[in-house]
């Protein structure tokens, strides 16, 4: 058995992966697709079409808002019908360009051809230019946009870039169909960030449940060639992707208190992103599908299937079949870490992986009893902290001593709530006091700079 694997806490569901031998096909374009303008982290993008607008499949429909923000591109071609708020799958209304759909016009700039271009540019400027105008953000599930992760600040150096290729949650496959089917141009997106950050080592982490995808990337890395990366046979633990516990597991180093994974020399990008740097470095192409795992045990049939972005999820379920009578929930992700869906008609965006449908029996929680200080939360933790104290905390709204204790930074794995013998709802309770936590940051930071750009008066 491997020996990879992160040195803090964790948990071993069943990984369910039932939809592992469904190959990724296309779904038909939609009639309608709804590009909503916030769909990375940092500021929503700023449209830059009109209602009436003809569009084709590539073009930008919207720039960045900040630094920290990325471009959208219309994933289909046909007329711009209106732009205006829409509410995404959480119910939350969020702006959004629907364009109606008319025939499948492409960007005369793309490369639509199935030609591998494994020759790499050595302007790594332009490439990173590329990634950015491309829209590439990560998506692992965090979409933070990767030409920022690109640029490390300075003083802040790479020492290895890491491909993560684990999917370590339950049911999800759409990665692991990816390195079968797009292994290829995966290795070559690897190569490209590996070029950029300084041609320092690249490793590529998959979890040892996978051994048809391990054996395949060794093949490709040995066929073309590319020098300094390797694949890491990863020990199946969950949360093993998770980018902390992934760098703790390839460099043994730990990421500290609110520091970056930058900050020990670890950059981490997702299989998908690095397909996604390949298509806008080697092919011009943007962002404008991503796959899709359709998956549960109540569904008759599996799918993975490569949706243009902005696709309402109820088209998507109904190419399966539509929903079953004995779904309970559907989720966007996976068990673990996904968000429940309560607006079917909402559209996928870059980040959506997964629409996971359980049933009833599958999602009833136990009733919640007293904590009986067991101490399984705090083993299982993978970031160290001790979820019963911060549960505690919480429910007495002590934000300084939320804030000691590092709430912070929870990453919203799960298990805790999954460990935790008397079914106490602790990532709840935890998340609701992580958020007024980061409110109360937040106000702090802006305080302190009104305060210090008032001095300067």
């Amino acid at each position: 058995m491997s020996k990879h694997t992160f040195s803090i806490g964790g948990v071993h569901p069943h990984d369910n992966k039932i939809s592992r031998d469904c190959p990724i096909r296309p779904l038909p374009l939609p009639p309608t697709v709804y590009l909503a303008m916030s769909q990375h982290i940092g500021a929503p993008a700023k449209p830059v079409v009109a209602v009436g607008d003809k569009v084709n499949v590539g073009q930008v429909v919207a720039e960045p808002g900040g630094f920290v923000s990325a471009f959208i591109h219309s994933s289909v071609s046909g007329t711009v019908k209106s732009i205006g708020p829409r509410k995404d799958l959480a119910g939350n209304p969020v702006t959004c360009v629907e364009i109606a759909v008319e025939g499948d016009e492409w960007d005369e700039s793309i490369d639509r051809s199935e030609d591998l271009v494994t020759a790499i540019p050595s302007d790594n400027k332009a490439i990173i230019e590329k990634i950015r105008l491309g829209g590439v953000v990560g998506l692992g599930g965090a979409t933070f946009p990767t030409h920022v992760k690109l640029m490390p600040p300075p003083g802040s150096k790479c020492e290895r870039v890491i491909i993560n290729g684990c999917e370590c949650e339950p049911y999800l496959t759409s990665d692991f169909r990816t390195l079968l089917e797009k292994g290829e141009q995966v290795v070559v997106g690897a190569a490209i960030l590996r070029q950029v950050m300084g041609n320092v080592p690249c490793t590529i982490a998959i979890e040892e449940n996978k051994p048809e995808a391990i054996v395949h990337i060794r093949e490709v890395i040995a066929k073309l060639g590319y020098e300094g990366i390797e694949v890491m046979s990863m020990k199946m633990r969950y949360p093993q992707g998770g980018e902390k516990q992934l760098i703790d597991a390839v460099m043994g180093r730990q990421v500290g208190s609110g520091a970056l994974p930058i900050s020990v020399g670890a950059v981490v990008q997702n299989v998908a992103t690095a397909l996604a740097v390949y298509d806008a470095v080697q092919k011009n192409k943007p962002i404008i599908d991503n796959s899709v795992t359709v998956t549960g045990g109540c569904l008759p049939e599996q799918a993975n299937l490569l949706v243009r972005v902005g696709t309402p999820l109820q088209m998507i379920l109904d190419a399966v079949g539509g929903v079953p009578e004995s779904a309970a929930k559907i989720i966007s992700g996976g068990p673990m870490m996904g968000k429940a869906v309560v607006n079917l008609e909402a559209a996928t965006v870059k980040g959506t992986g997964a629409l996971l449908l359980l049933t009833e029996a599958e999602t009833r929680r136990g009733s919640a009893s007293a904590c009986i200080r067991c101490g399984k939360c705090a083993d299982a933790c993978p970031m160290g902290l001790e979820p019963f104290l911060l549960n505690r905390l919480c429910k007495a709204g002590d934000l300084e001593a939320l804030e000691a204790n590092a709430i912070q930074d929870c990453i919203e794995c799960g298990c805790c709530l999954y460990s935790c013998p008397a079914n106490i709802p602790l990532l709840d309770n935890i998340r609701l006091g992580k958020g007024a936590v980061l409110g109360a940051i937040r106000a702090r930071a802006v305080a302190a700079k009104a305060a210090a750009e008032a001095a300067k008066q």
